[in-house]
Parts: structure tokens; sequence; C-alpha cells
């Protein structure tokens, strides 16, 4: 069986960039080390980023707590690009479990970031940096730079229903290439929904979905 390919969005490690001067959220003080230290490790770690088991709260308690989330990344964001002289509007949502935060209107972030987003994955593993200095628990925030994350959801859909295609013509499990969490997330979901059974196989940056017949 063939590995089924396309463009991804990677979990490349995060390169070295500026720090807010005002919002030292990505250079955390002797006694935020632990904090700080945990979160390199889940950047590093594409399986970090799996759901993880929370203490029982309220929908409202949930709501408050993504929404801080949202707004401390936007703070340090905003001040990174004001130090980087770009221009750029963020907004904030809750997408889900998960506080979901997008730079908008930044042609430059937008040019630097294509190909395969690997600006992105750094920009967001800062951001849920400084969500995690200032709230002592990791972030499972999603950056978006102009639409690009929306666009590639669409691109893994079609990958994942290409490959569904595939199970059904031959009755045979069929591996995908290695994928970041989110990817992997889009594609269980597209398996999902179309009754059939896939499961994430392999370690560390092979990790890899398999699609199975139903």
């Amino acid at each position: 069986m063939n590995d089924i390919t396309a463009p991804s969005v990677t979990d490349g490690e995060t390169p070295d960039a500026p720090e807010p001067a005002a919002a030292d959220a990505a250079s955390p003080s002797a006694a935020e080390e632990p904090a700080a230290e945990a979160a390199v490790a889940s950047a590093a770690d594409p399986e970090a980023d799996e759901e993880e088991a929370r203490p029982a709260e309220t929908a409202e308690e949930r709501l408050k707590r993504l929404e801080e989330e949202g707004d401390i990344a936007a703070d340090y964001l905003e001040e990174l690009l004001d130090i980087a002289d770009m221009d750029g509007d963020i907004d904030i949502d809750v997408d889900g479990d998960r506080a979901s935060v997008e730079i908008r209107g930044s042609d430059q972030l937008s040019r630097l970031n294509k190909p395969s987003g690997e600006l992105m994955d750094a920009l967001q593993e800062l951001a849920r940096l400084a969500v995690q200095t200032r709230t002592g628990e990791r972030s499972r925030l999603m950056l978006d730079i102009g639409g690009f994350r929306a666009e590639h959801r669409t691109s893994l859909e079609e990958l994942a229903a290409g490959a569904i295609a595939k199970v059904a013509e031959s009755g045979e499990s069929v591996p995908l290439r290695p994928m970041n969490p989110f990817e992997r997330k889009v594609v269980h979901d597209v398996v999902k929904r179309e009754g059939l059974r896939s499961e994430s196989e392999g370690d560390g940056k092979g990790r890899h979905v398999v699609i199975y017949p139903s």
C-alpha cells in the first residue's frame, strides 16, 4: 500500500523570534521555568497537542477560560507585530474545545507563512507559551494567519475523501502521510462522518492516520 501524500502544515521546531518588551510572556522568570519547559516540550512533541483530561468544569467556566486564553494570546501577538513593525488585525473566537486566534490583514505575514505554514506553527507555540506562563496551564489554542489553516483544512478533507474512496474500492486499510494533531483530527472527523474507522499510529513526528474498512 502506498501512502497518500499532500502538502503539510508542519509541527517544525519553533525558530528564534523577537520577544515583546512589555509582556515577558515568552521570557518566563526562574519561578516560571517549569511551566515554560513543559510548553517547550509540548511544542517538540506532536502528541502533546492531543485531547487531555481536565477537571470537570461548567460550560460557562470553560467558555471563560478559553476567552481568557484568546485575550492573552492576542495581547502577546499584537505586541509582537508592533515590534516587527507589521500591520494586522487579530480576531478572537472559541472553536469547540479550543481558543481560536486569527491574524488578518497582514500580507507580509501571509507571504512569509507560505507554502507550508511553518511561521504560523511557530507563532502558535509562542502564543501557547504566553498563555501557559500567565495561567499555569498548557493551552491548546489554535492560530491562523490570513485563513491559511482554513484553506488547509479543505485540502485535508479532500485528501481524506480520496483515501476513503480507495479503501471502499480495495477493501484494504490505507495509511496516510505523517501529520500533526490538527491534521489528524480533521481526517478522523471526515472518516467518522463517512462511517469508516481510523486510528492514529506511530510515534512522534512519524505519527499518522490509518483508515480501515467499515
